[in-house]
């Protein structure tokens, strides 16, 4: 399998880190997001959206991080990245969704350079818009995680699921955007604990091949 991402890709930051928990190895080819690489027609004959993740089975070329995550999940089930329960899957959906749907559309490369380009937004600015929105999430996600009296090491129970997949790249993100992490300590502790585990190492962005 062939997966097409760039290192500082929160999206492919994600799916990196699916394809390590379940064991499975790609090639990696590298789409310079920087110089726009995406938008070349070589790329849009692959994924016509010009975006990243794509994955290349040799089947077919699947995209978006949410749908080649689920392939995954049902493809490959073990380990499982979701509750075998139905309201635990809700549960660890709703907080997945919460980075997914609410915080980094909103923060993702598009919408930072339409700032800068039709709207003026300095660094500053670009701080401090990403840093609003993934403060919201991050707060939610927080208090969600807090009032859940099973939770163990990560997100949900005691072994990685979707939602901390989701959680991780957020956090790298956070960071670059010059986020405070210390105002979430549960947050903080999952980071610290997903970072432990190989998988996370290797999807991690400073180790990618174009990092």
């Amino acid at each position: 399998m062939k997966l097409y991402s760039f290192f500082r890709s929160g999206t492919s930051h994600r799916l990196r880190i699916a394809l390590n928990l379940k064991g499975i190895a790609t090639d990696y080819v590298a789409v310079d997001l920087r110089v726009d690489e995406q938008q070349n027609e070589a790329f849009k004959a692959i994924n016509p959206q010009g975006m990243v993740p794509a994955l290349d089975t040799g089947e077919q070329v699947m995209i978006q991080s949410p749908a080649i995550i689920e392939w995954l999940e049902e493809k490959h089930p073990e380990p499982a990245l979701l509750p075998s329960d139905a309201d635990a899957r809700a549960h660890v959906r709703a907080l997945a969704a919460i980075v997914g749907c609410d915080i980094h559309p909103i923060n993702n490369r598009r919408i930072l350079q339409t700032l800068r380009k039709q709207f003026g937004a300095d660094e500053a600015a670009i701080n401090a818009w990403c840093g609003t929105w993934i403060s919201e999430g991050f707060d939610a996600y927080e208090a969600l995680i807090a009032t859940d009296p099973t939770r163990g090491r990560f997100s949900f129970g005691d072994t990685p699921t979707l939602a901390d997949v989701y959680l991780i790249p957020q956090v790298e993100s956070a960071r670059r955007f010059n986020v405070d992490m210390n105002r979430w300590p549960l947050i903080s502790a999952i980071d610290q604990a997903c970072g432990a585990l190989d998988a996370f190492k290797q999807a991690a962005p400073g180790v990618q091949p174009d990092a």
